[in-house]
């Protein structure tokens, strides 16, 4: 392919993404297909020859636009957002078209150095303390990492090399091994599964703790288990706490699990992936008290930032922990500049080696729309959000059973989990919204979650409609068996006034209701 075809190509592309965006709202949110259906359209091989893009373009409509569920469609309630921005679109053509690898600052030192900008940039936007800014006073410092999961990864592996460190000078006869072979760390049975994965990953055990009646991690239940650990020979070394967990966006208590986990030296994590974009309106920078007491935090750009996946914020206290941790020098990865401290390499803060130019899309983003425009996409969502809460609560059928957090709201269908599971079920079969369950106090619950790229009032009518419209037949069904005993206690009533022979007649007829009914 050559520039003049490439030009033709990524201009029907774009209009292509143009105008499905435009018309999302056309679409059903759910594919109409069953796993495996791409090995029988597509063949086995590659081509051999090569194949016009106007055909691939083709190919595209015929095939995989019938199995994809669209994630930017304001009818997606299931999971956190997943967004994109045309600015942000642009940033990935522009990133994919250079095609640079900063691993370290003289791989390309635009991509290091703008990626440090915008780390600063984003920690001030959303009230970060200054010790986690690359520009504030000590060794803090941020890095983009693909997501949440890669990014309590690195938490956690951070965690326990740092903690080797700690114990190997304590107890020098110590190996290394034994000491990983003691460590264990925390986090709340409401956490994001990612966690528990990264502890897998990790080879850190990992107790998931109880939440309260809210779903919020304490201190003292943390304080708590790490001392019975402590009694048993474990060493405890990192907790990971959560500020707008995946269940019911439930805020862990900060302040108090940093206070537990300064005492005992513990390596204190906050997963605010969903939450962190809403630190940066006024209204909410309360919710930032205790923060200062991580040692590292991380939040999606790419759920709430407008800046499409994947794109993940880290902020560390101290980035030399990291440095430490996962410094693996050759010499073909060597440069002159890097011994200056004065931009990072950053192959040391991530798993991989290689790594994208994600801070293209980030800048172009962060500009076209500026802070006030940002500002204002977070509250159209909250909003939103409160206006569903709104209409649940004109319907006695359904009960809240958590206020809208920011662009959350969490309700069941009254009475016993199989209405909840059967509307689930009948919503997710109509294909018109797309919902997942959660469980709260040994109940099933449904999560209503604010998505796509520009969700309207209108859109809310349209799915409280739909879920209206789905919950009548499961309230209707449940109603008949009342009806029937009624009606069996109305014939027995009149027994007495009847005839032997039509006592018979009624006493047969009413045994087969009562086995229909039961």
């Amino acid at each position: 392919m050559n520039s003049q075809e490439f030009r033709e190509f990524a201009k029907a592309a774009i209009d292509f993404v143009a105008d499905y965006l435009d018309n999302i709202r056309d679409r059903q949110v759910l594919p109409s297909v069953e796993p495996g259906y791409l090995h029988n359209l597509l063949p086995e091989e590659l081509p051999q020859d090569s194949e016009d893009w106007k055909t691939c373009m083709d190919d595209l409509n015929k095939f995989i636009m019938p199995g994809i569920t669209h994630w930017q469609s304001p009818n997606f309630h299931a999971y956190y957002p997943t967004q994109t921005s045309f600015p942000s679109i642009v940033g990935e053509i522009l990133s994919a078209g250079l095609g640079v690898v900063g691993f370290s600052w003289i791989c390309s030192p635009a991509c290091t150095e703008l990626e440090v900008i915008m780390m600063n940039w984003l920690g001030k936007f959303i009230n970060l303390p200054d010790c986690f800014l690359n520009s504030g006073q000590g060794n803090g410092g941020g890095v983009i990492q693909g997501s949440a999961s890669e990014s309590v990864l690195v938490a956690i592996l951070t965690a326990r090399e740092t903690a080797v460190r700690r114990v190997k000078q304590i107890f020098p006869k110590m190996t290394e091994s034994e000491i990983r072979a003691k460590l264990v760390g925390y986090s709340s049975d409401q956490s994001n599964s990612c966690v528990e994965k990264g502890g897998i990953l990790g080879a850190v055990p990992l107790r998931l703790l109880p939440a309260d009646e809210n779903c919020i991690l304490q201190g003292e239940t943390l304080k708590k288990a790490i001392q019975e650990d402590i009694s048993k020979g474990f060493i405890p070394c990192i907790c990971i706490a959560t500020m707008g967990t995946t269940g019911t966006c439930a805020f862990d208590n900060i302040s108090s699990i940093g206070k537990v986990c300064h005492q005992y030296d513990i390596w204190l994590h906050i997963d605010a992936a969903y939450a962190g974009s809403f630190f940066c309106l006024p209204e909410y920078k309360y919710l930032t008290n205790g923060i200062e007491k991580a040692d590292s935090i991380n939040y999606n750009l790419h759920k709430m930032m407008l800046v499409n996946s994947d794109c993940s914020a880290m902020w560390l206290k101290n980035v030399h922990n990291v440095v430490e941790s996962f410094n693996v020098d050759r010499i073909y990865l060597m440069h002159q500049y890097q011994q200056q401290n004065v931009a990072p390499d950053y192959r040391h803060y991530q798993i991989a080696l290689g790594r994208r130019f994600k801070a293209l899309k980030v800048w172009f983003t962060l500009r076209t729309y500026g802070a006030e425009k940002i500002r204002d996409k977070l509250r159209k969502h909250i909003q939103l959000a409160e206006l569903f809460e709104k209409k649940l609560l004109t319907d006695p059928r359904f009960e809240v059973v958590f206020s809208a957090k920011f662009g959350l709201v969490i309700f069941r269908l009254k009475g016993p989990d199989e209405r909840t599971d059967k509307l689930l079920k009948n919503l997710n079969e109509s294909k018109n919204l797309y919902m997942v369950p959660a469980t709260w106090n040994k109940k099933l619950v449904l999560r209503f979650v604010i998505c796509g790229l520009d969700p309207e009032p209108k859109d809310i009518d349209y799915a409280f409609e739909e879920i209206q419209k789905q919950t009548d037949p499961i309230i209707a069904s449940k109603k008949k068996p009342i009806e029937k005993r009624k009606e069996i206690e109305e014939n027995d009533s009149c027994m007495l006034n009847l005839s032997t022979g039509k006592k018979r007649k009624l006493i047969e007829a009413t045994n087969d209701l009562k086995l229909e009914v039961q």
